[in-house]
């Protein structure tokens, strides 16, 4: 029997929609202690089957390493739940009795997630604990090379949280994946808002439906080393970074921008940890491998090793090789070393000063207009402070590995696995994505004043008002209108 996936698809995102949007008006009713003790008890589960999973993706996916993706599943089962405790998302929120203001955290309803393949367990486990803490169903599209993974990691949690209360159908996601079934998912009348993490095929088709988007996007992040910067550690943050799960990560380093007056020992210092500086002609064979005549990336090269890299351009390196390093002097279209190739591979540009450095980096960022994290290494503070006013970026890392700072491992940034793109992309946050910025809140504002005390009202029943406006002709409109609104009120042809 001839079977249209299409349509099955399609039929599928409509079932879980219906589902999710039925779920969801129950879980809305739960408290923050309910909703808490489901996220904990999920994150039980998962926990003891995260080195599993994080073998089955790598061995599904074929990018990164599987120790690495270990790293990142524990990341949020420990790391991202102990955050998550104690914060308040539904409910009473915030209370101010000064001044008399009560905040409500209400959730969204029901969000459509599509995850990536770069982390399809860790970013698949982060969107549901966010979704679920905040009271939100969540319904995913897997992506269609870690479709295997993805389902048996939502499997996992969708038992533990229906053994703990939760409302069956408030976590699914589609079996059967095809762009047409994608597209009817994000754009159900039931789903309230769209997370695109890391697919980035996706993003027009998700602005398409007029919901709100967040989305996580590619990184493309430079790296700036200024002459005040501690260069040894400055190289070792950038190594241990670009290195972790291969490179994978979209927020690591992507190019390193350097101050000329230090070239030659950030040179030397990449060198002792493991750089390859590749040749003219051995970059131009490996950027082949990377982008397609047409300018389309190629599948099958993310998350793959520097020795695996070479030796697919055709040239051989040390068993030492950390990364790879292309020397480059401009940022333009022809050539490919501006564009983010998710392994570890970065290019090395040097500029005069850190003004120079400055608009190269916005050059880089520009480019991918999406980029969402950029580093500076510098004990200036005058210059970090330039560099945060003016880049267009999502979040500016000072002195910390771009994989380990973007995801809040290394810096005090909310942990997250979804993390927004900057004010030039395309999503509706820049934040590291949050329970938080799945909800709405409800502003609940006590009278303080009377009205007498706004209008400058003086003798009750006179139904003459004295405002205290020193422009008279100001003064005369106002006093003509509301005597006008009286009469009319006072008139017994309009009772």
């Amino acid at each position: 029997m001839i079977v249209d996936n299409d349509l099955l698809s399609i039929q599928q995102a409509r079932i879980l929609a219906e589902n999710g949007f039925e779920a969801q008006k129950k879980l809305a009713t739960f408290p923050q202690e309910k909703l808490d003790e489901i996220v904990e008890h999920i994150a039980d589960a998962v926990e003891g089957h995260a080195e599993e999973l994080a073998l089955m993706s790598h061995e599904e996916t074929d990018g990164g390493r599987w120790q690495d993706k270990l790293v990142k599943n524990l990341f949020v089962c420990n790391q991202v739940r102990k955050e998550l405790r104690g914060m308040r998302c539904v409910g009473v929120i915030n209370e101010d009795p000064q001044r008399k203001i009560t905040d409500i955290g209400v959730p969204v309803g029901v969000i459509a997630a599509l995850c990536p393949v770069t982390g399809p367990v860790s970013t698949t486990v982060y969107n549901t604990l966010i979704a679920l803490k905040s009271g939100n169903g969540v319904i995913f599209s897997p992506h269609p090379a870690a479709v295997k993974s993805i389902g048996r990691v939502l499997d996992i949690m969708i038992e533990a949280g229906e053994a703990c209360g939760l409302p069956e159908g408030s976590i699914s996601y589609l079996e059967t994946v095809t762009k047409s079934g994608t597209c009817e998912l994000m754009g159900h009348r039931n789903i309230s808002l769209i997370m695109v993490t890391g697919v980035p095929g996706m993003i027009k088709y998700a602005q398409q439906t007029g919901k709100p988007v967040i989305y996580g996007g590619t990184g493309n992040g430079p790296a700036f080393i200024e002459r005040t910067a501690n260069i040894g550690q400055a190289v070792q943050d950038i190594i241990a970074s670009k290195t972790f799960d291969n490179g994978i990560a979209p927020s690591a380093e992507q190019s390193i921008v350097v101050d000329s007056c230090v070239a030659d020992d950030v040179r030397k210092s990449l060198t002792s940890c493991g750089a390859y500086f590749m040749s003219e002609c051995e970059a131009d064979s490996l950027a082949e491998l990377f982008i397609a005549p047409d300018g389309q990336r190629r599948k099958g090269m993310a998350g793959q090793s520097a020795q695996v890299l070479a030796s697919r351009a055709g040239f051989r390196v040390p068993d030492t090789t950390t990364v790879l390093v292309a020397e480059r002097k401009y940022v333009s279209d022809t050539d490919p070393y501006y564009r983010e190739f998710l392994s570890p591979v970065l290019a090395l540009y040097v500029e005069d000063d850190w003004m120079h450095a400055c608009e190269k980096c916005i050059e880089l960022l520009l480019h991918e207009r999406n980029a969402h994290t950029l580093v500076i290494h510098s004990a200036d503070e005058d210059v970090i402070l330039q560099f945060a006013l003016k880049k267009p970026v999502g979040r500016l890392l000072v002195n910390t590995p771009a994989a380990f700072g973007g995801m809040g491992a290394t810096t005090n940034l909310f942990p997250s696995m979804t993390l927004g793109s900057s004010s030039a992309g395309f999503g509706i946050t820049s934040d590291n994505v949050s329970p938080m910025n799945l909800i709405y809140v409800r502003k609940v504002g006590h009278g303080v004043k009377s009205a007498a005390d706004v209008l400058g009202t003086s003798g009750q029943g006179t139904g003459q008002y004295k405002l205290n406006i020193n422009d008279s002709n100001v003064v005369q409109v106002i006093q003509k209108i509301l005597q006008q609104a009286i009469e009319a009120i006072d008139d017994p042809a309009d009772r």
